[in-house]
């Protein structure tokens, strides 16, 4: 099997390929097709899950791609590697896996980090009973300094020297945190969290009351891209610091690799609203372990990138040719062309999920 068997060009050659890998392998396939939005070429959007081994067993593991539209390309990859490669025929027994593909289908297929309605999926989590939502204080004073007027090397240039300004005065943890927290003020902002739960996370929930009714213990690998070593992976496990469940995922991937590390070496930000915590939330009172992993891209100058995937969302009327060129380099940054980054990403991306699958057995 080849890298470029798992890789896609376009969303719908990723659901494609998902689609033939899981019938391929047996799986219990099931589709939840996006009411209103359609991919830039009329086709269908969908959340796509596939099912294998044990559908009642306690032990259940959710792996899930593209909670950040583009980023879905190289967590597809892995998935359709891992069904491709006979991943579900070496199932321990007592245990089920559930694959969710494309959790954001609107931005996986329009070259977009975010969902139909500007809001990061990944900090629309947040639990909304009381009407609060979390503060950003920091970003208040920055969110205009922050919103691009033209793509020119100037306008980022004053940007840049915005945040310098900022990290002078505050330091870079702190500018770190309120760039990649959430906020929930500004809807044509970075990380904006939404006002309301997306159709997204309500699907998210459905598919969960459906395929992990009966589960008592959850592993769970969320795919993403940018934080990191270029083509490393890098861990951000949620479960509580010195918990058992923390340990666990130090077990099963490396406590070298788990515990204490410092996303692009800055103190790991105070996010709000993951999936991570609304998978939690969706099982109640049972346990569940694991990450999200990304793969490294351009490290911090992702700034500049998700910068850019906002301004491209406020174009009408550009020039074709520049949107293709500059969504290119967009798309490089989120998962780079270079074959040695997919084949690397595509390996232990295989190979950290196995590992989860032998540390849930164990468990």
């Amino acid at each position: 099997m080849e890298y470029y068997d798992c890789f896609a060009a376009s969303y719908a050659n990723a659901r494609a390929k998902f689609l033939r890998a899981a019938v391929a392998a047996k799986g219990d396939v099931r589709t939840f097709l996006h009411p209103k939005r359609k991919a830039p070429d009329g086709g269908p959007l969908a959340i796509d899950v596939a099912c294998f081994g044990d559908r009642k067993a306690a032990r259940q593991a959710l792996f899930i791609s593209g909670t950040h539209g583009q980023e879905g390309f190289s967590g597809s990859a892995v998935q359709i590697g891992w069904m491709s490669g006979g991943g579900p025929s070496r199932l321990p027994a007592g245990l089920g896996v559930v694959m969710v593909h494309g959790l954001n289908p609107y931005g996986f297929a329009h070259f977009t980090r975010t969902t139909e309605n500007n809001v990061d999926l990944n900090r629309n989590f947040i639990e909304r009973g009381s009407g609060a939502v979390p503060e950003n204080r920091h970003y208040e004073t920055l969110h205009g300094e922050l919103m691009i007027g033209q793509w020119t090397d100037s306008e980022n240039a004053r940007v840049d020297a915005a945040m310098a300004r900022f990290t002078d005065a505050h330091g870079r943890d702190v500018l770190f945190d309120t760039l990649a927290r959430g906020q929930y003020a500004h809807p044509d902002g970075l990380m904006y969290g939404g006002k309301d739960r997306e159709w997204s996370n309500l699907t998210l929930e459905t598919i969960i009351k459906e395929t992990l009714g009966g589960a008592e213990k959850v592993a769970f690998i969320d795919w993403h891209t940018g934080i990191g070593d270029y083509g490393k992976p890098f861990f951000l496990c949620f479960n509580e610091a010195g918990s058992p469940l923390f340990a666990r995922a130090c077990a099963w991937w490396g406590k070298e690799n788990v515990d204490g590390v410092r996303p692009h070496g800055m103190e790991r930000p105070n996010y709000t609203g993951l999936v991570f915590h609304g998978v939690q939330r969706f099982l109640g009172n049972r346990e569940m372990c694991g990450a999200v992993i990304e793969f490294g891209t351009r490290g911090v100058n992702m700034r500049r990138v998700l910068r850019l995937d906002q301004w491209l969302r406020r174009q009408n009327g550009l020039d074709p040719d520049v949107r293709a060129t500059l969504q290119a380099d967009m798309m490089d940054a989120f998962c780079p062309f270079d074959g040695l980054w997919r084949k690397d990403t595509l390996d232990c991306g295989l190979r950290l999920t196995d590992q989860a699958i032998s540390g849930l057995a164990s468990w």
